[in-house]
């Protein structure tokens, strides 16, 4: 809709609060505390605010609202070593869980604000965390082959024979997808046999909710979507994307199930993820995300989508696949963005911080660029393939912005590992 842009202004003033820790977070909290989901998005993965002001979201819902568990744009093995300090107290701290945290961009799971949520979550014995994501295809066959060593020779060793199948590419997913073009046939048999021989363990011995048959189904999974992932990066277009973001609803919905019909969940993803991609040129061009799944399959009345954005400042990404993390600065947004509105209001009422919370606004209907940063990123090129088109009002049921936001601090060394980009080529 081409609407006045002086009316899309004004909606945004009308809709402004200031978010302050100990004034404008209650406010922030009230409006999102009684949905069934809460997803946190970040319009870049290196900005130190994003995830202090998620942080902080997420301790008020563990302590006071009810939820139960923290799901995160990240790969289930890795988030398993940290929900088991959170959970058990394995490990000597959440900073030595995160050390074992090893796929690249490790500064996503691995920084002090990450650190000082999963020490909250150990003290007030609150809530537990998992990841969604789809990655993980040679570190969840380990953890399937490790549960299935200590439960039955025979098991293990047909499991095994079949994950062989991967033997040959040692631990490369991205050798595994350029092999498909020979070999088409792949393991994509194998792979699905083993996940119904753990799902024949489940019914056979009554272990619905046995928590290391349950991680060990869920790896198993995992590695059945990984395989479909690196399958579809070959045609290059939206299937891959759609498999990944599938699977963390999948994922999401079951979590759910597990933790009971009244269990309430905070997701932690990108705002490509987040926001519903209804609402923006996503949808044209085939794809979809978890924030729309969500709403679609849970209803749009239990999920409350929260967008992150900034208009200027420093972050914390790299300048490609696998390189070196770098602060790098965001340059101020362009003057026709979603962000630059936000800075203008930020500025007229002296507020560093705000939120607006859009849905159902007519006025903001009218499409935007809205900026987004993935992991790989070159502040030269931010005016041109950084800004997704975007319908305010129904992307989010609220947005945050900080109108000077500082880069993330990482708190582990960074592997370097990889030289294809998974999410190419966005890096989200």
């Amino acid at each position: 809709m081409n609407l006045n842009g002086e009316a899309y202004k004004q909606a945004l003033q009308e809709r402004a609060e200031h978010l302050e820790p100990m004034q404008g977070l209650p406010s922030l909290i009230d409006k999102i505390k009684d949905k069934r989901v809460v997803m946190l998005g970040e319009s870049t993965h290196g900005t130190e605010e994003f995830y202090l002001w998620r942080r902080l979201i997420t301790e008020r819902l563990l302590r006071d609202h009810g939820f139960a568990f923290v799901a995160v744009e990240g790969d289930w093995p890795n988030l398993q070593v940290l929900n088991a300090y959170i959970t058990r107290g394995e490990l000597e701290s959440a900073a030595h869980a995160q050390r074992k945290i090893h796929r690249w961009p490790t500064w996503m799971w691995s920084n002090y604000q990450i650190e000082k949520l999963a020490e909250w979550m150990r003290k007030e014995k609150r809530g537990s965390i998992y990841g969604l994501d789809v990655y993980s295809l040679f570190d969840s066959i380990q953890a399937v082959l490790g549960y299935t060593r200590k439960l039955s020779p025979l098991v293990a060793d047909a499991i095994r024979e079949r994950y062989a199948c991967f033997d040959r590419f040692g631990g490369d997913e991205i050798a595994y997808a350029r092999s498909l073009l020979s070999y088409p046939e792949g393991c994509e048999r194998q792979v699905v046999d083993n996940l119904m021989e753990l799902l024949r363990l489940r019914v056979q011995d009554g272990r619905a909710v046995e928590p290391k048959l349950f991680d060990a189904i869920q790896n198993a999974t995992v590695v059945v979507n990984a395989e479909r992932y690196y399958r579809a990066m070959l045609a290059g277009d939206e299937s891959s994307w759609n498999i990944r973001d599938a699977h963390m609803t999948d994922t999401l919905e079951l979590l759910l199930k597990q933790a009971g019909p009244e269990s309430k969940a905070v997701v932690w993803a990108h705002n490509t993820h987040v926001g519903d991609y209804r609402a923006t040129d996503m949808v044209a061009n085939g794809y979809v995300n978890l924030g729309g799944l969500a709403r679609e399959r849970l209803g749009r009345e239990n999920v409350a989508l929260v967008g992150f954005s900034s208009h200027v400042g420093t972050l914390l990404a790299a300048r490609a696949w696998g390189a070196p993390p770098e602060v790098m600065t965001l340059p101020e947004s362009r003057t026709d963005s979603l962000e630059w509105h936000l800075h203008e209001l930020a500025a007229g009422l002296g507020a560093p911080a705000l939120f607006i919370t859009p849905a159902g606004d007519e006025r903001l209907r009218e499409v935007r660029g809205h900026r987004a940063v993935g992991v790989v990123y070159d502040p030269e090129h931010d005016r041109r393939g950084h800004y997704v088109p975007t319908m305010l009002s129904e992307r989010y049921d609220v947005l945050v912005f900080v109108d000077e936001s500082r880069a993330l601090q990482s708190a582990v060394p960074i592997r370097v590992a990889g030289d294809v980009p998974e999410t190419w080529p966005s890096g989200f």
